[in-house]
């Protein structure tokens, strides 16, 4: 145990010892050595009912991988910090779920955590990255300067003491063939130092493609996490620089590949920050380099944004997967109808983020929640029910796949419980046989197309779950859906009115086709109808596995 510790006991890493938090704390004693290198370590005790963070609560997100590992396992999460007891945002590790890097000594850190425990007003300066943080409660005993002295930095620049850096900042370069890795690392290290620049704040490496497999730079982007983004020369021709070549015309195709790479890359509103300068070789090195500096005016770190499609369930938090449940504890920013999130409002840390939509503009929650992760956050998009059941997961996924391949945040899909398994489970076992799910909003799709579905599995004999049933504005379509299915089912068949499902004011009735009240219906309901088989007694609705006359197994 001792070897293996000593092994994983890197800076950036996680340690997770299932046992009793003495011996643990006994284990690590001799290999601590400070909070910029210890790694993170949780005590897991042996029934699983417990995780505590033990070392590197804020510095190496323990605190936060034991929330997300005690969703996961069905645990408690134990965090004794003062920020979690005292429900604020903590200063030191926040700017993490915004994909945004941080610098400064750990003297330094420590200190600005006393202030703010002490409740001291920092000053704090911003110039990049988006300012949702100061919705949370940290906006009463934050002052933000334009100028002066401050106690945290949020932006590209050098800060002598605290800093968190969004990634805004692509490192334009040319270099020749096989130039060392020294001396791109030393280049980019003097032009940062020149402008006044943090290397935290570097979003990427951009090139021409012909430099895609250039050795020094794989090496480099491999060491930073840095993506390296490359472009044909026609691409870079076209984008106007203030130092143009006509040998690199010649060379390369055109006048500009470091200049032009960088301000391509930032985009539109990107600014030029610092023009190309020629770095050449030290004795040891070879080669030669130009490197320029471009500004994107938001941050750029796909590669480090998260986008978690999460069903929340019918309602109730308790009915979520711990699956659903890490993720959501994962994220920094929460995107989703104001409902839903109101709902989910227990779970939420101070920390985190809402981003409230309307019911109808789910495009708009779509587009945001996809811009915030690839921005760097980690940002759950959030539907009730299943997100792949009517939920936002194929209107995401749709903007996602639109995106280039290399602008693409992690993408990854959270299931939950549907209203319609929770309808099926509060009135008894409707759904023992094939069953379908027909949305009876004409929004989306043609009202034709929906009868013709309504008829078909009317026709086959289909248990169905309708959706959407009824709205003040569309107060007929459950009528004629109900005509239709009476054509092909008795009157007595059982249907189940399921409402406000897994909410305090759930309703749950039984009644029959042909005496169902659309007056209790609306959009807050799930209507179960039974098939040809279907029935209703004491109270459940019960389809049997079978027809009459087949072999059960």
């Amino acid at each position: 145990m001792k070897s293996e510790l000593a092994h994983q006991w890197q800076s950036g890493q996680g340690v997770l010892v299932v046992g009793a938090i003495g011996a643990v704390t006994r284990l690590i004693a001799p290999l601590i050595q400070g909070k910029s290198i210890d790694p993170a370590v949780l005590v897991l005790d042996p029934k699983g009912d417990y995780v505590i963070p033990l070392l590197g609560g804020h510095s190496s997100g323990a605190d936060q991988r034991a929330l997300e590992i005690a969703a996961k396992i069905g645990g408690t999460a134990v965090i004794t910090g003062a920020c979690s007891h005292e429900q604020r945002i903590p200063i030191d590790c926040f700017g993490e779920g915004w994909g945004w890097r941080r610098s400064g000594t750990v003297e330094a850190w420590r200190q600005l955590m006393k202030d703010q425990a002490n409740k001291k007003v920092l000053q704090i300066r911003q110039t990049s990255g988006p300012q949702h943080w100061l919705k949370t409660s940290v906006r009463s005993r934050v002052d933000l300067v334009e100028t002066g002295h401050c106690d945290l930095s949020i932006g590209p620049q050098q800060h002598s003491g605290c800093s968190w850096h969004p990634p805004t900042l692509w490192i334009g370069l040319g270099c020749e063939r096989n130039t060392s890795k020294s001396l791109i690392h030393r280049a980019i290290g003097q032009s940062l130092n020149d402008a006044g620049f943090a290397i935290e704040a570097i979003a990427g490496l951009a090139t021409a493609d012909r430099k895609a497999d250039e050795p020094a730079l794989l090496d480099l982007c491999h060491d930073y996490d840095w993506p390296l983004r490359t472009y044909k020369a026609e691409q870079l021709a076209v984008i106007p620089v203030p130092t143009p070549s006509e040998a690199v015309q010649k060379e390369m195709g055109t006048a500009s590949v470091a200049e032009a790479a960088a301000l391509l890359t930032a985009g539109g509103s990107g600014t030029l920050r610092q023009s190309k300068r020629i770095h050449h070789a030290h004795e040891s090195e070879q080669g030669a380099v130009t490197i320029a500096i471009a500004e994107s005016a938001v941050p750029m770190a796909p590669h480090r944004g998260e986008l978690h499609l999460i069903g929340s369930g019918p309602g109730d938090p308790a009915l979520m997967s711990g699956d659903a449940t890490s993720a959501l504890r994962r994220c920094t920013a929460w995107v989703g109808y104001e409902l839903y999130l109101d709902l989910l409002e227990p779970l939420r840390r101070p920390n985190q983020i809402r981003f409230d939509g309307q019911l109808t503009k789910e495009w708009d929650r779509c587009s945001q929640a996809l811009e915030l992760a690839s921005q760097g956050a980690k940002v759950a998009l959030i539907s009730s029910g299943d997100s792949g059941i009517y939920g936002m997961a194929g209107l995401a996924l749709e903007l996602w796949l639109q995106k280039p391949e290399a602008t693409r945040p992690h993408f990854q899909m959270h299931p939950g419980i549907s209203a319609l398994q929770l309808a099926a489970a509060k009135s008894g076992a409707p759904l023992m046989h094939d069953f379908c799910t027909i949305s009876l909003s004409d929004r989306l799709t043609p009202w034709d197309v929906i009868e013709r579905r309504i008829q078909g599995a009317g026709l086959g004999d289909f248990v169905i779950a309708l959706y959407n049933p009824r709205s003040k504005g569309r107060a007929w379509q459950f009528g004629r859906a109900t005509e239709i299915l009476l054509e092909h089912r008795e009157r007595s068949t059982p249907v189940a009115i399921a409402r406000q499902l897994g909410r305090d004011n759930e309703q749950i009735r039984l009644t029959t086709l042909g005496e169902v009240n659309p007056e209790q219906i609306d959009m807050l309901t799930v209507v179960l109808v039974g098939n040809s088989s279907s029935y209703s007694k004491d109270g459940r609705m019960v389809t049997p596995r079978g027809y009459p006359g087949a072999e059960l197994s």
